[in-house]
């Protein structure tokens, strides 16, 4: 073990959604050319990279480039982004596994003015990982999920001013996951046959500028969920009838009103909030729900290159959960709710601190454990140091938490990390 620690000199790593957050300001270097590279070396320890309720402990290392370019034409802007992420698990070499992940992520986008009313912009984000927050944001699967999974999101939005004081949205989103545990039972489902699926929407605001520092708006979504693992997933215990992936598709139609308000110049909120109703027109039980719908930031940059940004989102989301009772029902889908923070501090001109966590709190609908809930914690710490616009050093911890009413998933998740990034 003291060999390990010489060679890697305590490098590491946390979950992809934190590491982001923690990348270090590049400041003006960056913002002026077409291209920059970058990478970071870290070792840490992970007390618990299965994310399991008995954990298991690893030290190992991370190496994590990363690729830009940023285009910038008269009436277009485009830019890609790559980053690779390998992770060494000293304690799976160990124990004769294979000690190495692997993850990629590829986001690319194009932002064109047609004319001065008409603005298009598409994006495309794709990922290849094991972590929760990577794959899923909304945290579906709260687990690491070993294996090649896939979720890519391509979103399309066409703004345009029609007069003075009104324009419009129309917004168009795909996302498609692909899990690679597949092959699974109606006793023992997989979680491709439970999550791997599609996911279309199409949203259109209606925006009125109030004033200078205020636009409201008033909007309408459709979405479509689309389970294409086609496996069974459970079974009815009365009937015996076999229930396969597809019987979670269902319809989504949202109503919501919102708003846009600069309250300084520094200090700006954008929140909508609503109601969706939901058809989960596959059940044989023939389920339908109504319920609350709302997402709410707020960013406030206090001084120069230190900021806040706090939000709220009310949601459905997928789950990885069945837990089909007695009378043939199984949990549906969760009703999250989602609070989170950041803040990103100047401590000295080279010494930057990080902040972030969030909570999630997921209630059941359907099954065994309806009205039941998940608790998802996670908090990030992360001190910066640039030695110079090329090199810089950080040090961070990073906290998992989930606390379950299902009985055997819960779990805690702690991490420490030393590292260092080079930029160019």
């Amino acid at each position: 073990m003291n060999k390990f620690f010489v060679s890697v000199g305590l490098i590491a790593a946390g979950t992809a959604g934190l590491q982001a957050a923690y990348a270090p300001d590049l400041g003006p270097m960056a913002a002026s050319k077409v291209w920059n590279v970058s990478g970071t070396l870290r070792g840490f320890y992970d007390n618990n990279y299965t994310t399991a309720p008995q954990s298991k402990g690893s030290f190992g290392f991370e190496v994590t480039p990363q690729l830009d370019l940023n285009v910038a034409l008269q009436q277009t802007e485009l830019g890609i982004r790559y980053t690779y992420g390998l992770y060494y698990y000293q304690e799976r070499q160990d124990l004769g596994q294979d000690p190495i992940d692997q993850s990629h992520q590829l986001d690319l986008w194009v932002d064109h003015a047609f004319t001065e009313r008409w603005r298009a912009r598409a994006q495309d984000s794709f990922v290849i990982g094991q972590e929760p927050e990577l794959i899923d944001p909304n945290t579906s699967v709260p687990t690491r999920t070993e294996g090649n999974n896939i979720r890519n999101t391509g979103t399309l939005t066409l703004n345009t001013i029609w007069t003075r004081l009104f324009s419009t949205q129309l917004s168009y989103g795909n996302t498609f996951y692909d899990y690679q545990n597949a092959n699974g039972t109606f006793s023992n489902p997989s979680l491709a046959g439970l999550l791997n699926r599609m996911d279309q929407d199409v949203s259109l605001d209606f925006q009125w500028s109030v004033s200078p520092s205020t636009m409201a708006y008033v909007g309408g979504a459709f979405s479509f969920s689309d389970y294409t693992g086609d496996e069974p997933i459970a079974q009815n215990p009365t009937t015996l009838a076999i229930y396969n992936s597809d019987t979670r598709n269902s319809r989504s139609y949202y109503a919501y009103v919102g708003a846009q308000h600069s309250f300084l110049a520094n200090l700006s909120f954008n929140g909508k909030a609503g109601i969706q109703y939901t058809d989960n027109y596959n059940d044989p039980s023939g389920s339908t729900s109504l319920n609350p719908y709302a997402d709410l930031s707020l960013i406030y940059t206090y001084l120069p290159g230190s900021y806040l940004q706090a939000g709220f989102t009310q949601t459905e989301n997928a789950t990885d959960q069945v837990n089909i009772n007695s009378k043939g029902q199984m949990a549906m889908f969760t009703e999250s709710s989602t609070v989170y923070a950041s803040i990103n501090q100047k401590l000295t001109p080279k010494l930057m601190g990080s902040a972030i966590g969030r909570w999630q709190h997921s209630v059941y609908n359907g099954g065994a454990f309806n009205n039941q809930a998940d608790d998802y914690y996670s908090l990030g710490l992360n001190l910066s140091y640039a030695f110079n616009p090329h090199f810089s050093a950080e040090a961070g911890y990073n906290l998992d938490y989930l606390q379950s009413d299902i009985p055997g998933n819960d779990y805690t998740r702690s991490r420490v990390y030393l590292g260092v990034s080079a930029a160019y």
